[in-house]
């Protein structure tokens, strides 16, 4: 019962951050790569295209395998990057809970890193991964 309830609780946690993720991630999309690159560019973020260009690939499709449990660590680490980038790019200087601060922004960054290694079993990954290993298991020899 323990587990299921902990499942439920990683499967809300990714849809709630997925969708904060997506919902920033096309803000940037409808902006385009050159008008998101423009923004990095006035902040002081080095190599703003090619910045921008991962930042929106990692807000709108990363969010997406997220919600769905796809390669949930890989997009936790990229969620982690882009938020510690915003808030040491953009944020850290309104301190921590000024207006414009960072704490939504290192509390998602850190949210999205966590639950990326703690997926549960309602995620695309645990279905591919458990296939696998019960697959692996079956072609084992007995001793």
């Amino acid at each position: 019962m323990y587990a299921r309830i902990q499942d439920v609780a990683a499967l809300i946690g990714r849809i709630a951050v997925g969708v904060v993720f997506l919902a920033h991630g096309l803000d940037k999309w409808n902006a385009g790569v050159d008008g998101t690159a423009q923004m990095f560019e006035a902040v002081g973020i080095p190599l703003p295209t090619v910045a921008a260009v991962f930042v929106i690939a990692v807000e709108v499709i990363g969010a997406i395998m997220f919600i769905v449990g796809f390669a949930t660590p890989l997009v936790g680490i990229g969620f982690a990057v882009v938020g510690l980038g915003a808030t040491f790019a953009v944020h850290l200087d309104a301190g921590l809970t000024g207006e414009g601060g960072y704490e939504l922004v290192l509390v998602l960054a850190l949210a999205g890193l966590a639950l990326g290694f703690n997926s549960g079993r309602l995620a695309l990954d645990h279905v591919l991964v458990g296939r696998r290993r019960s697959s692996d298991k079956a072609a084992e020899p007995v001793s």
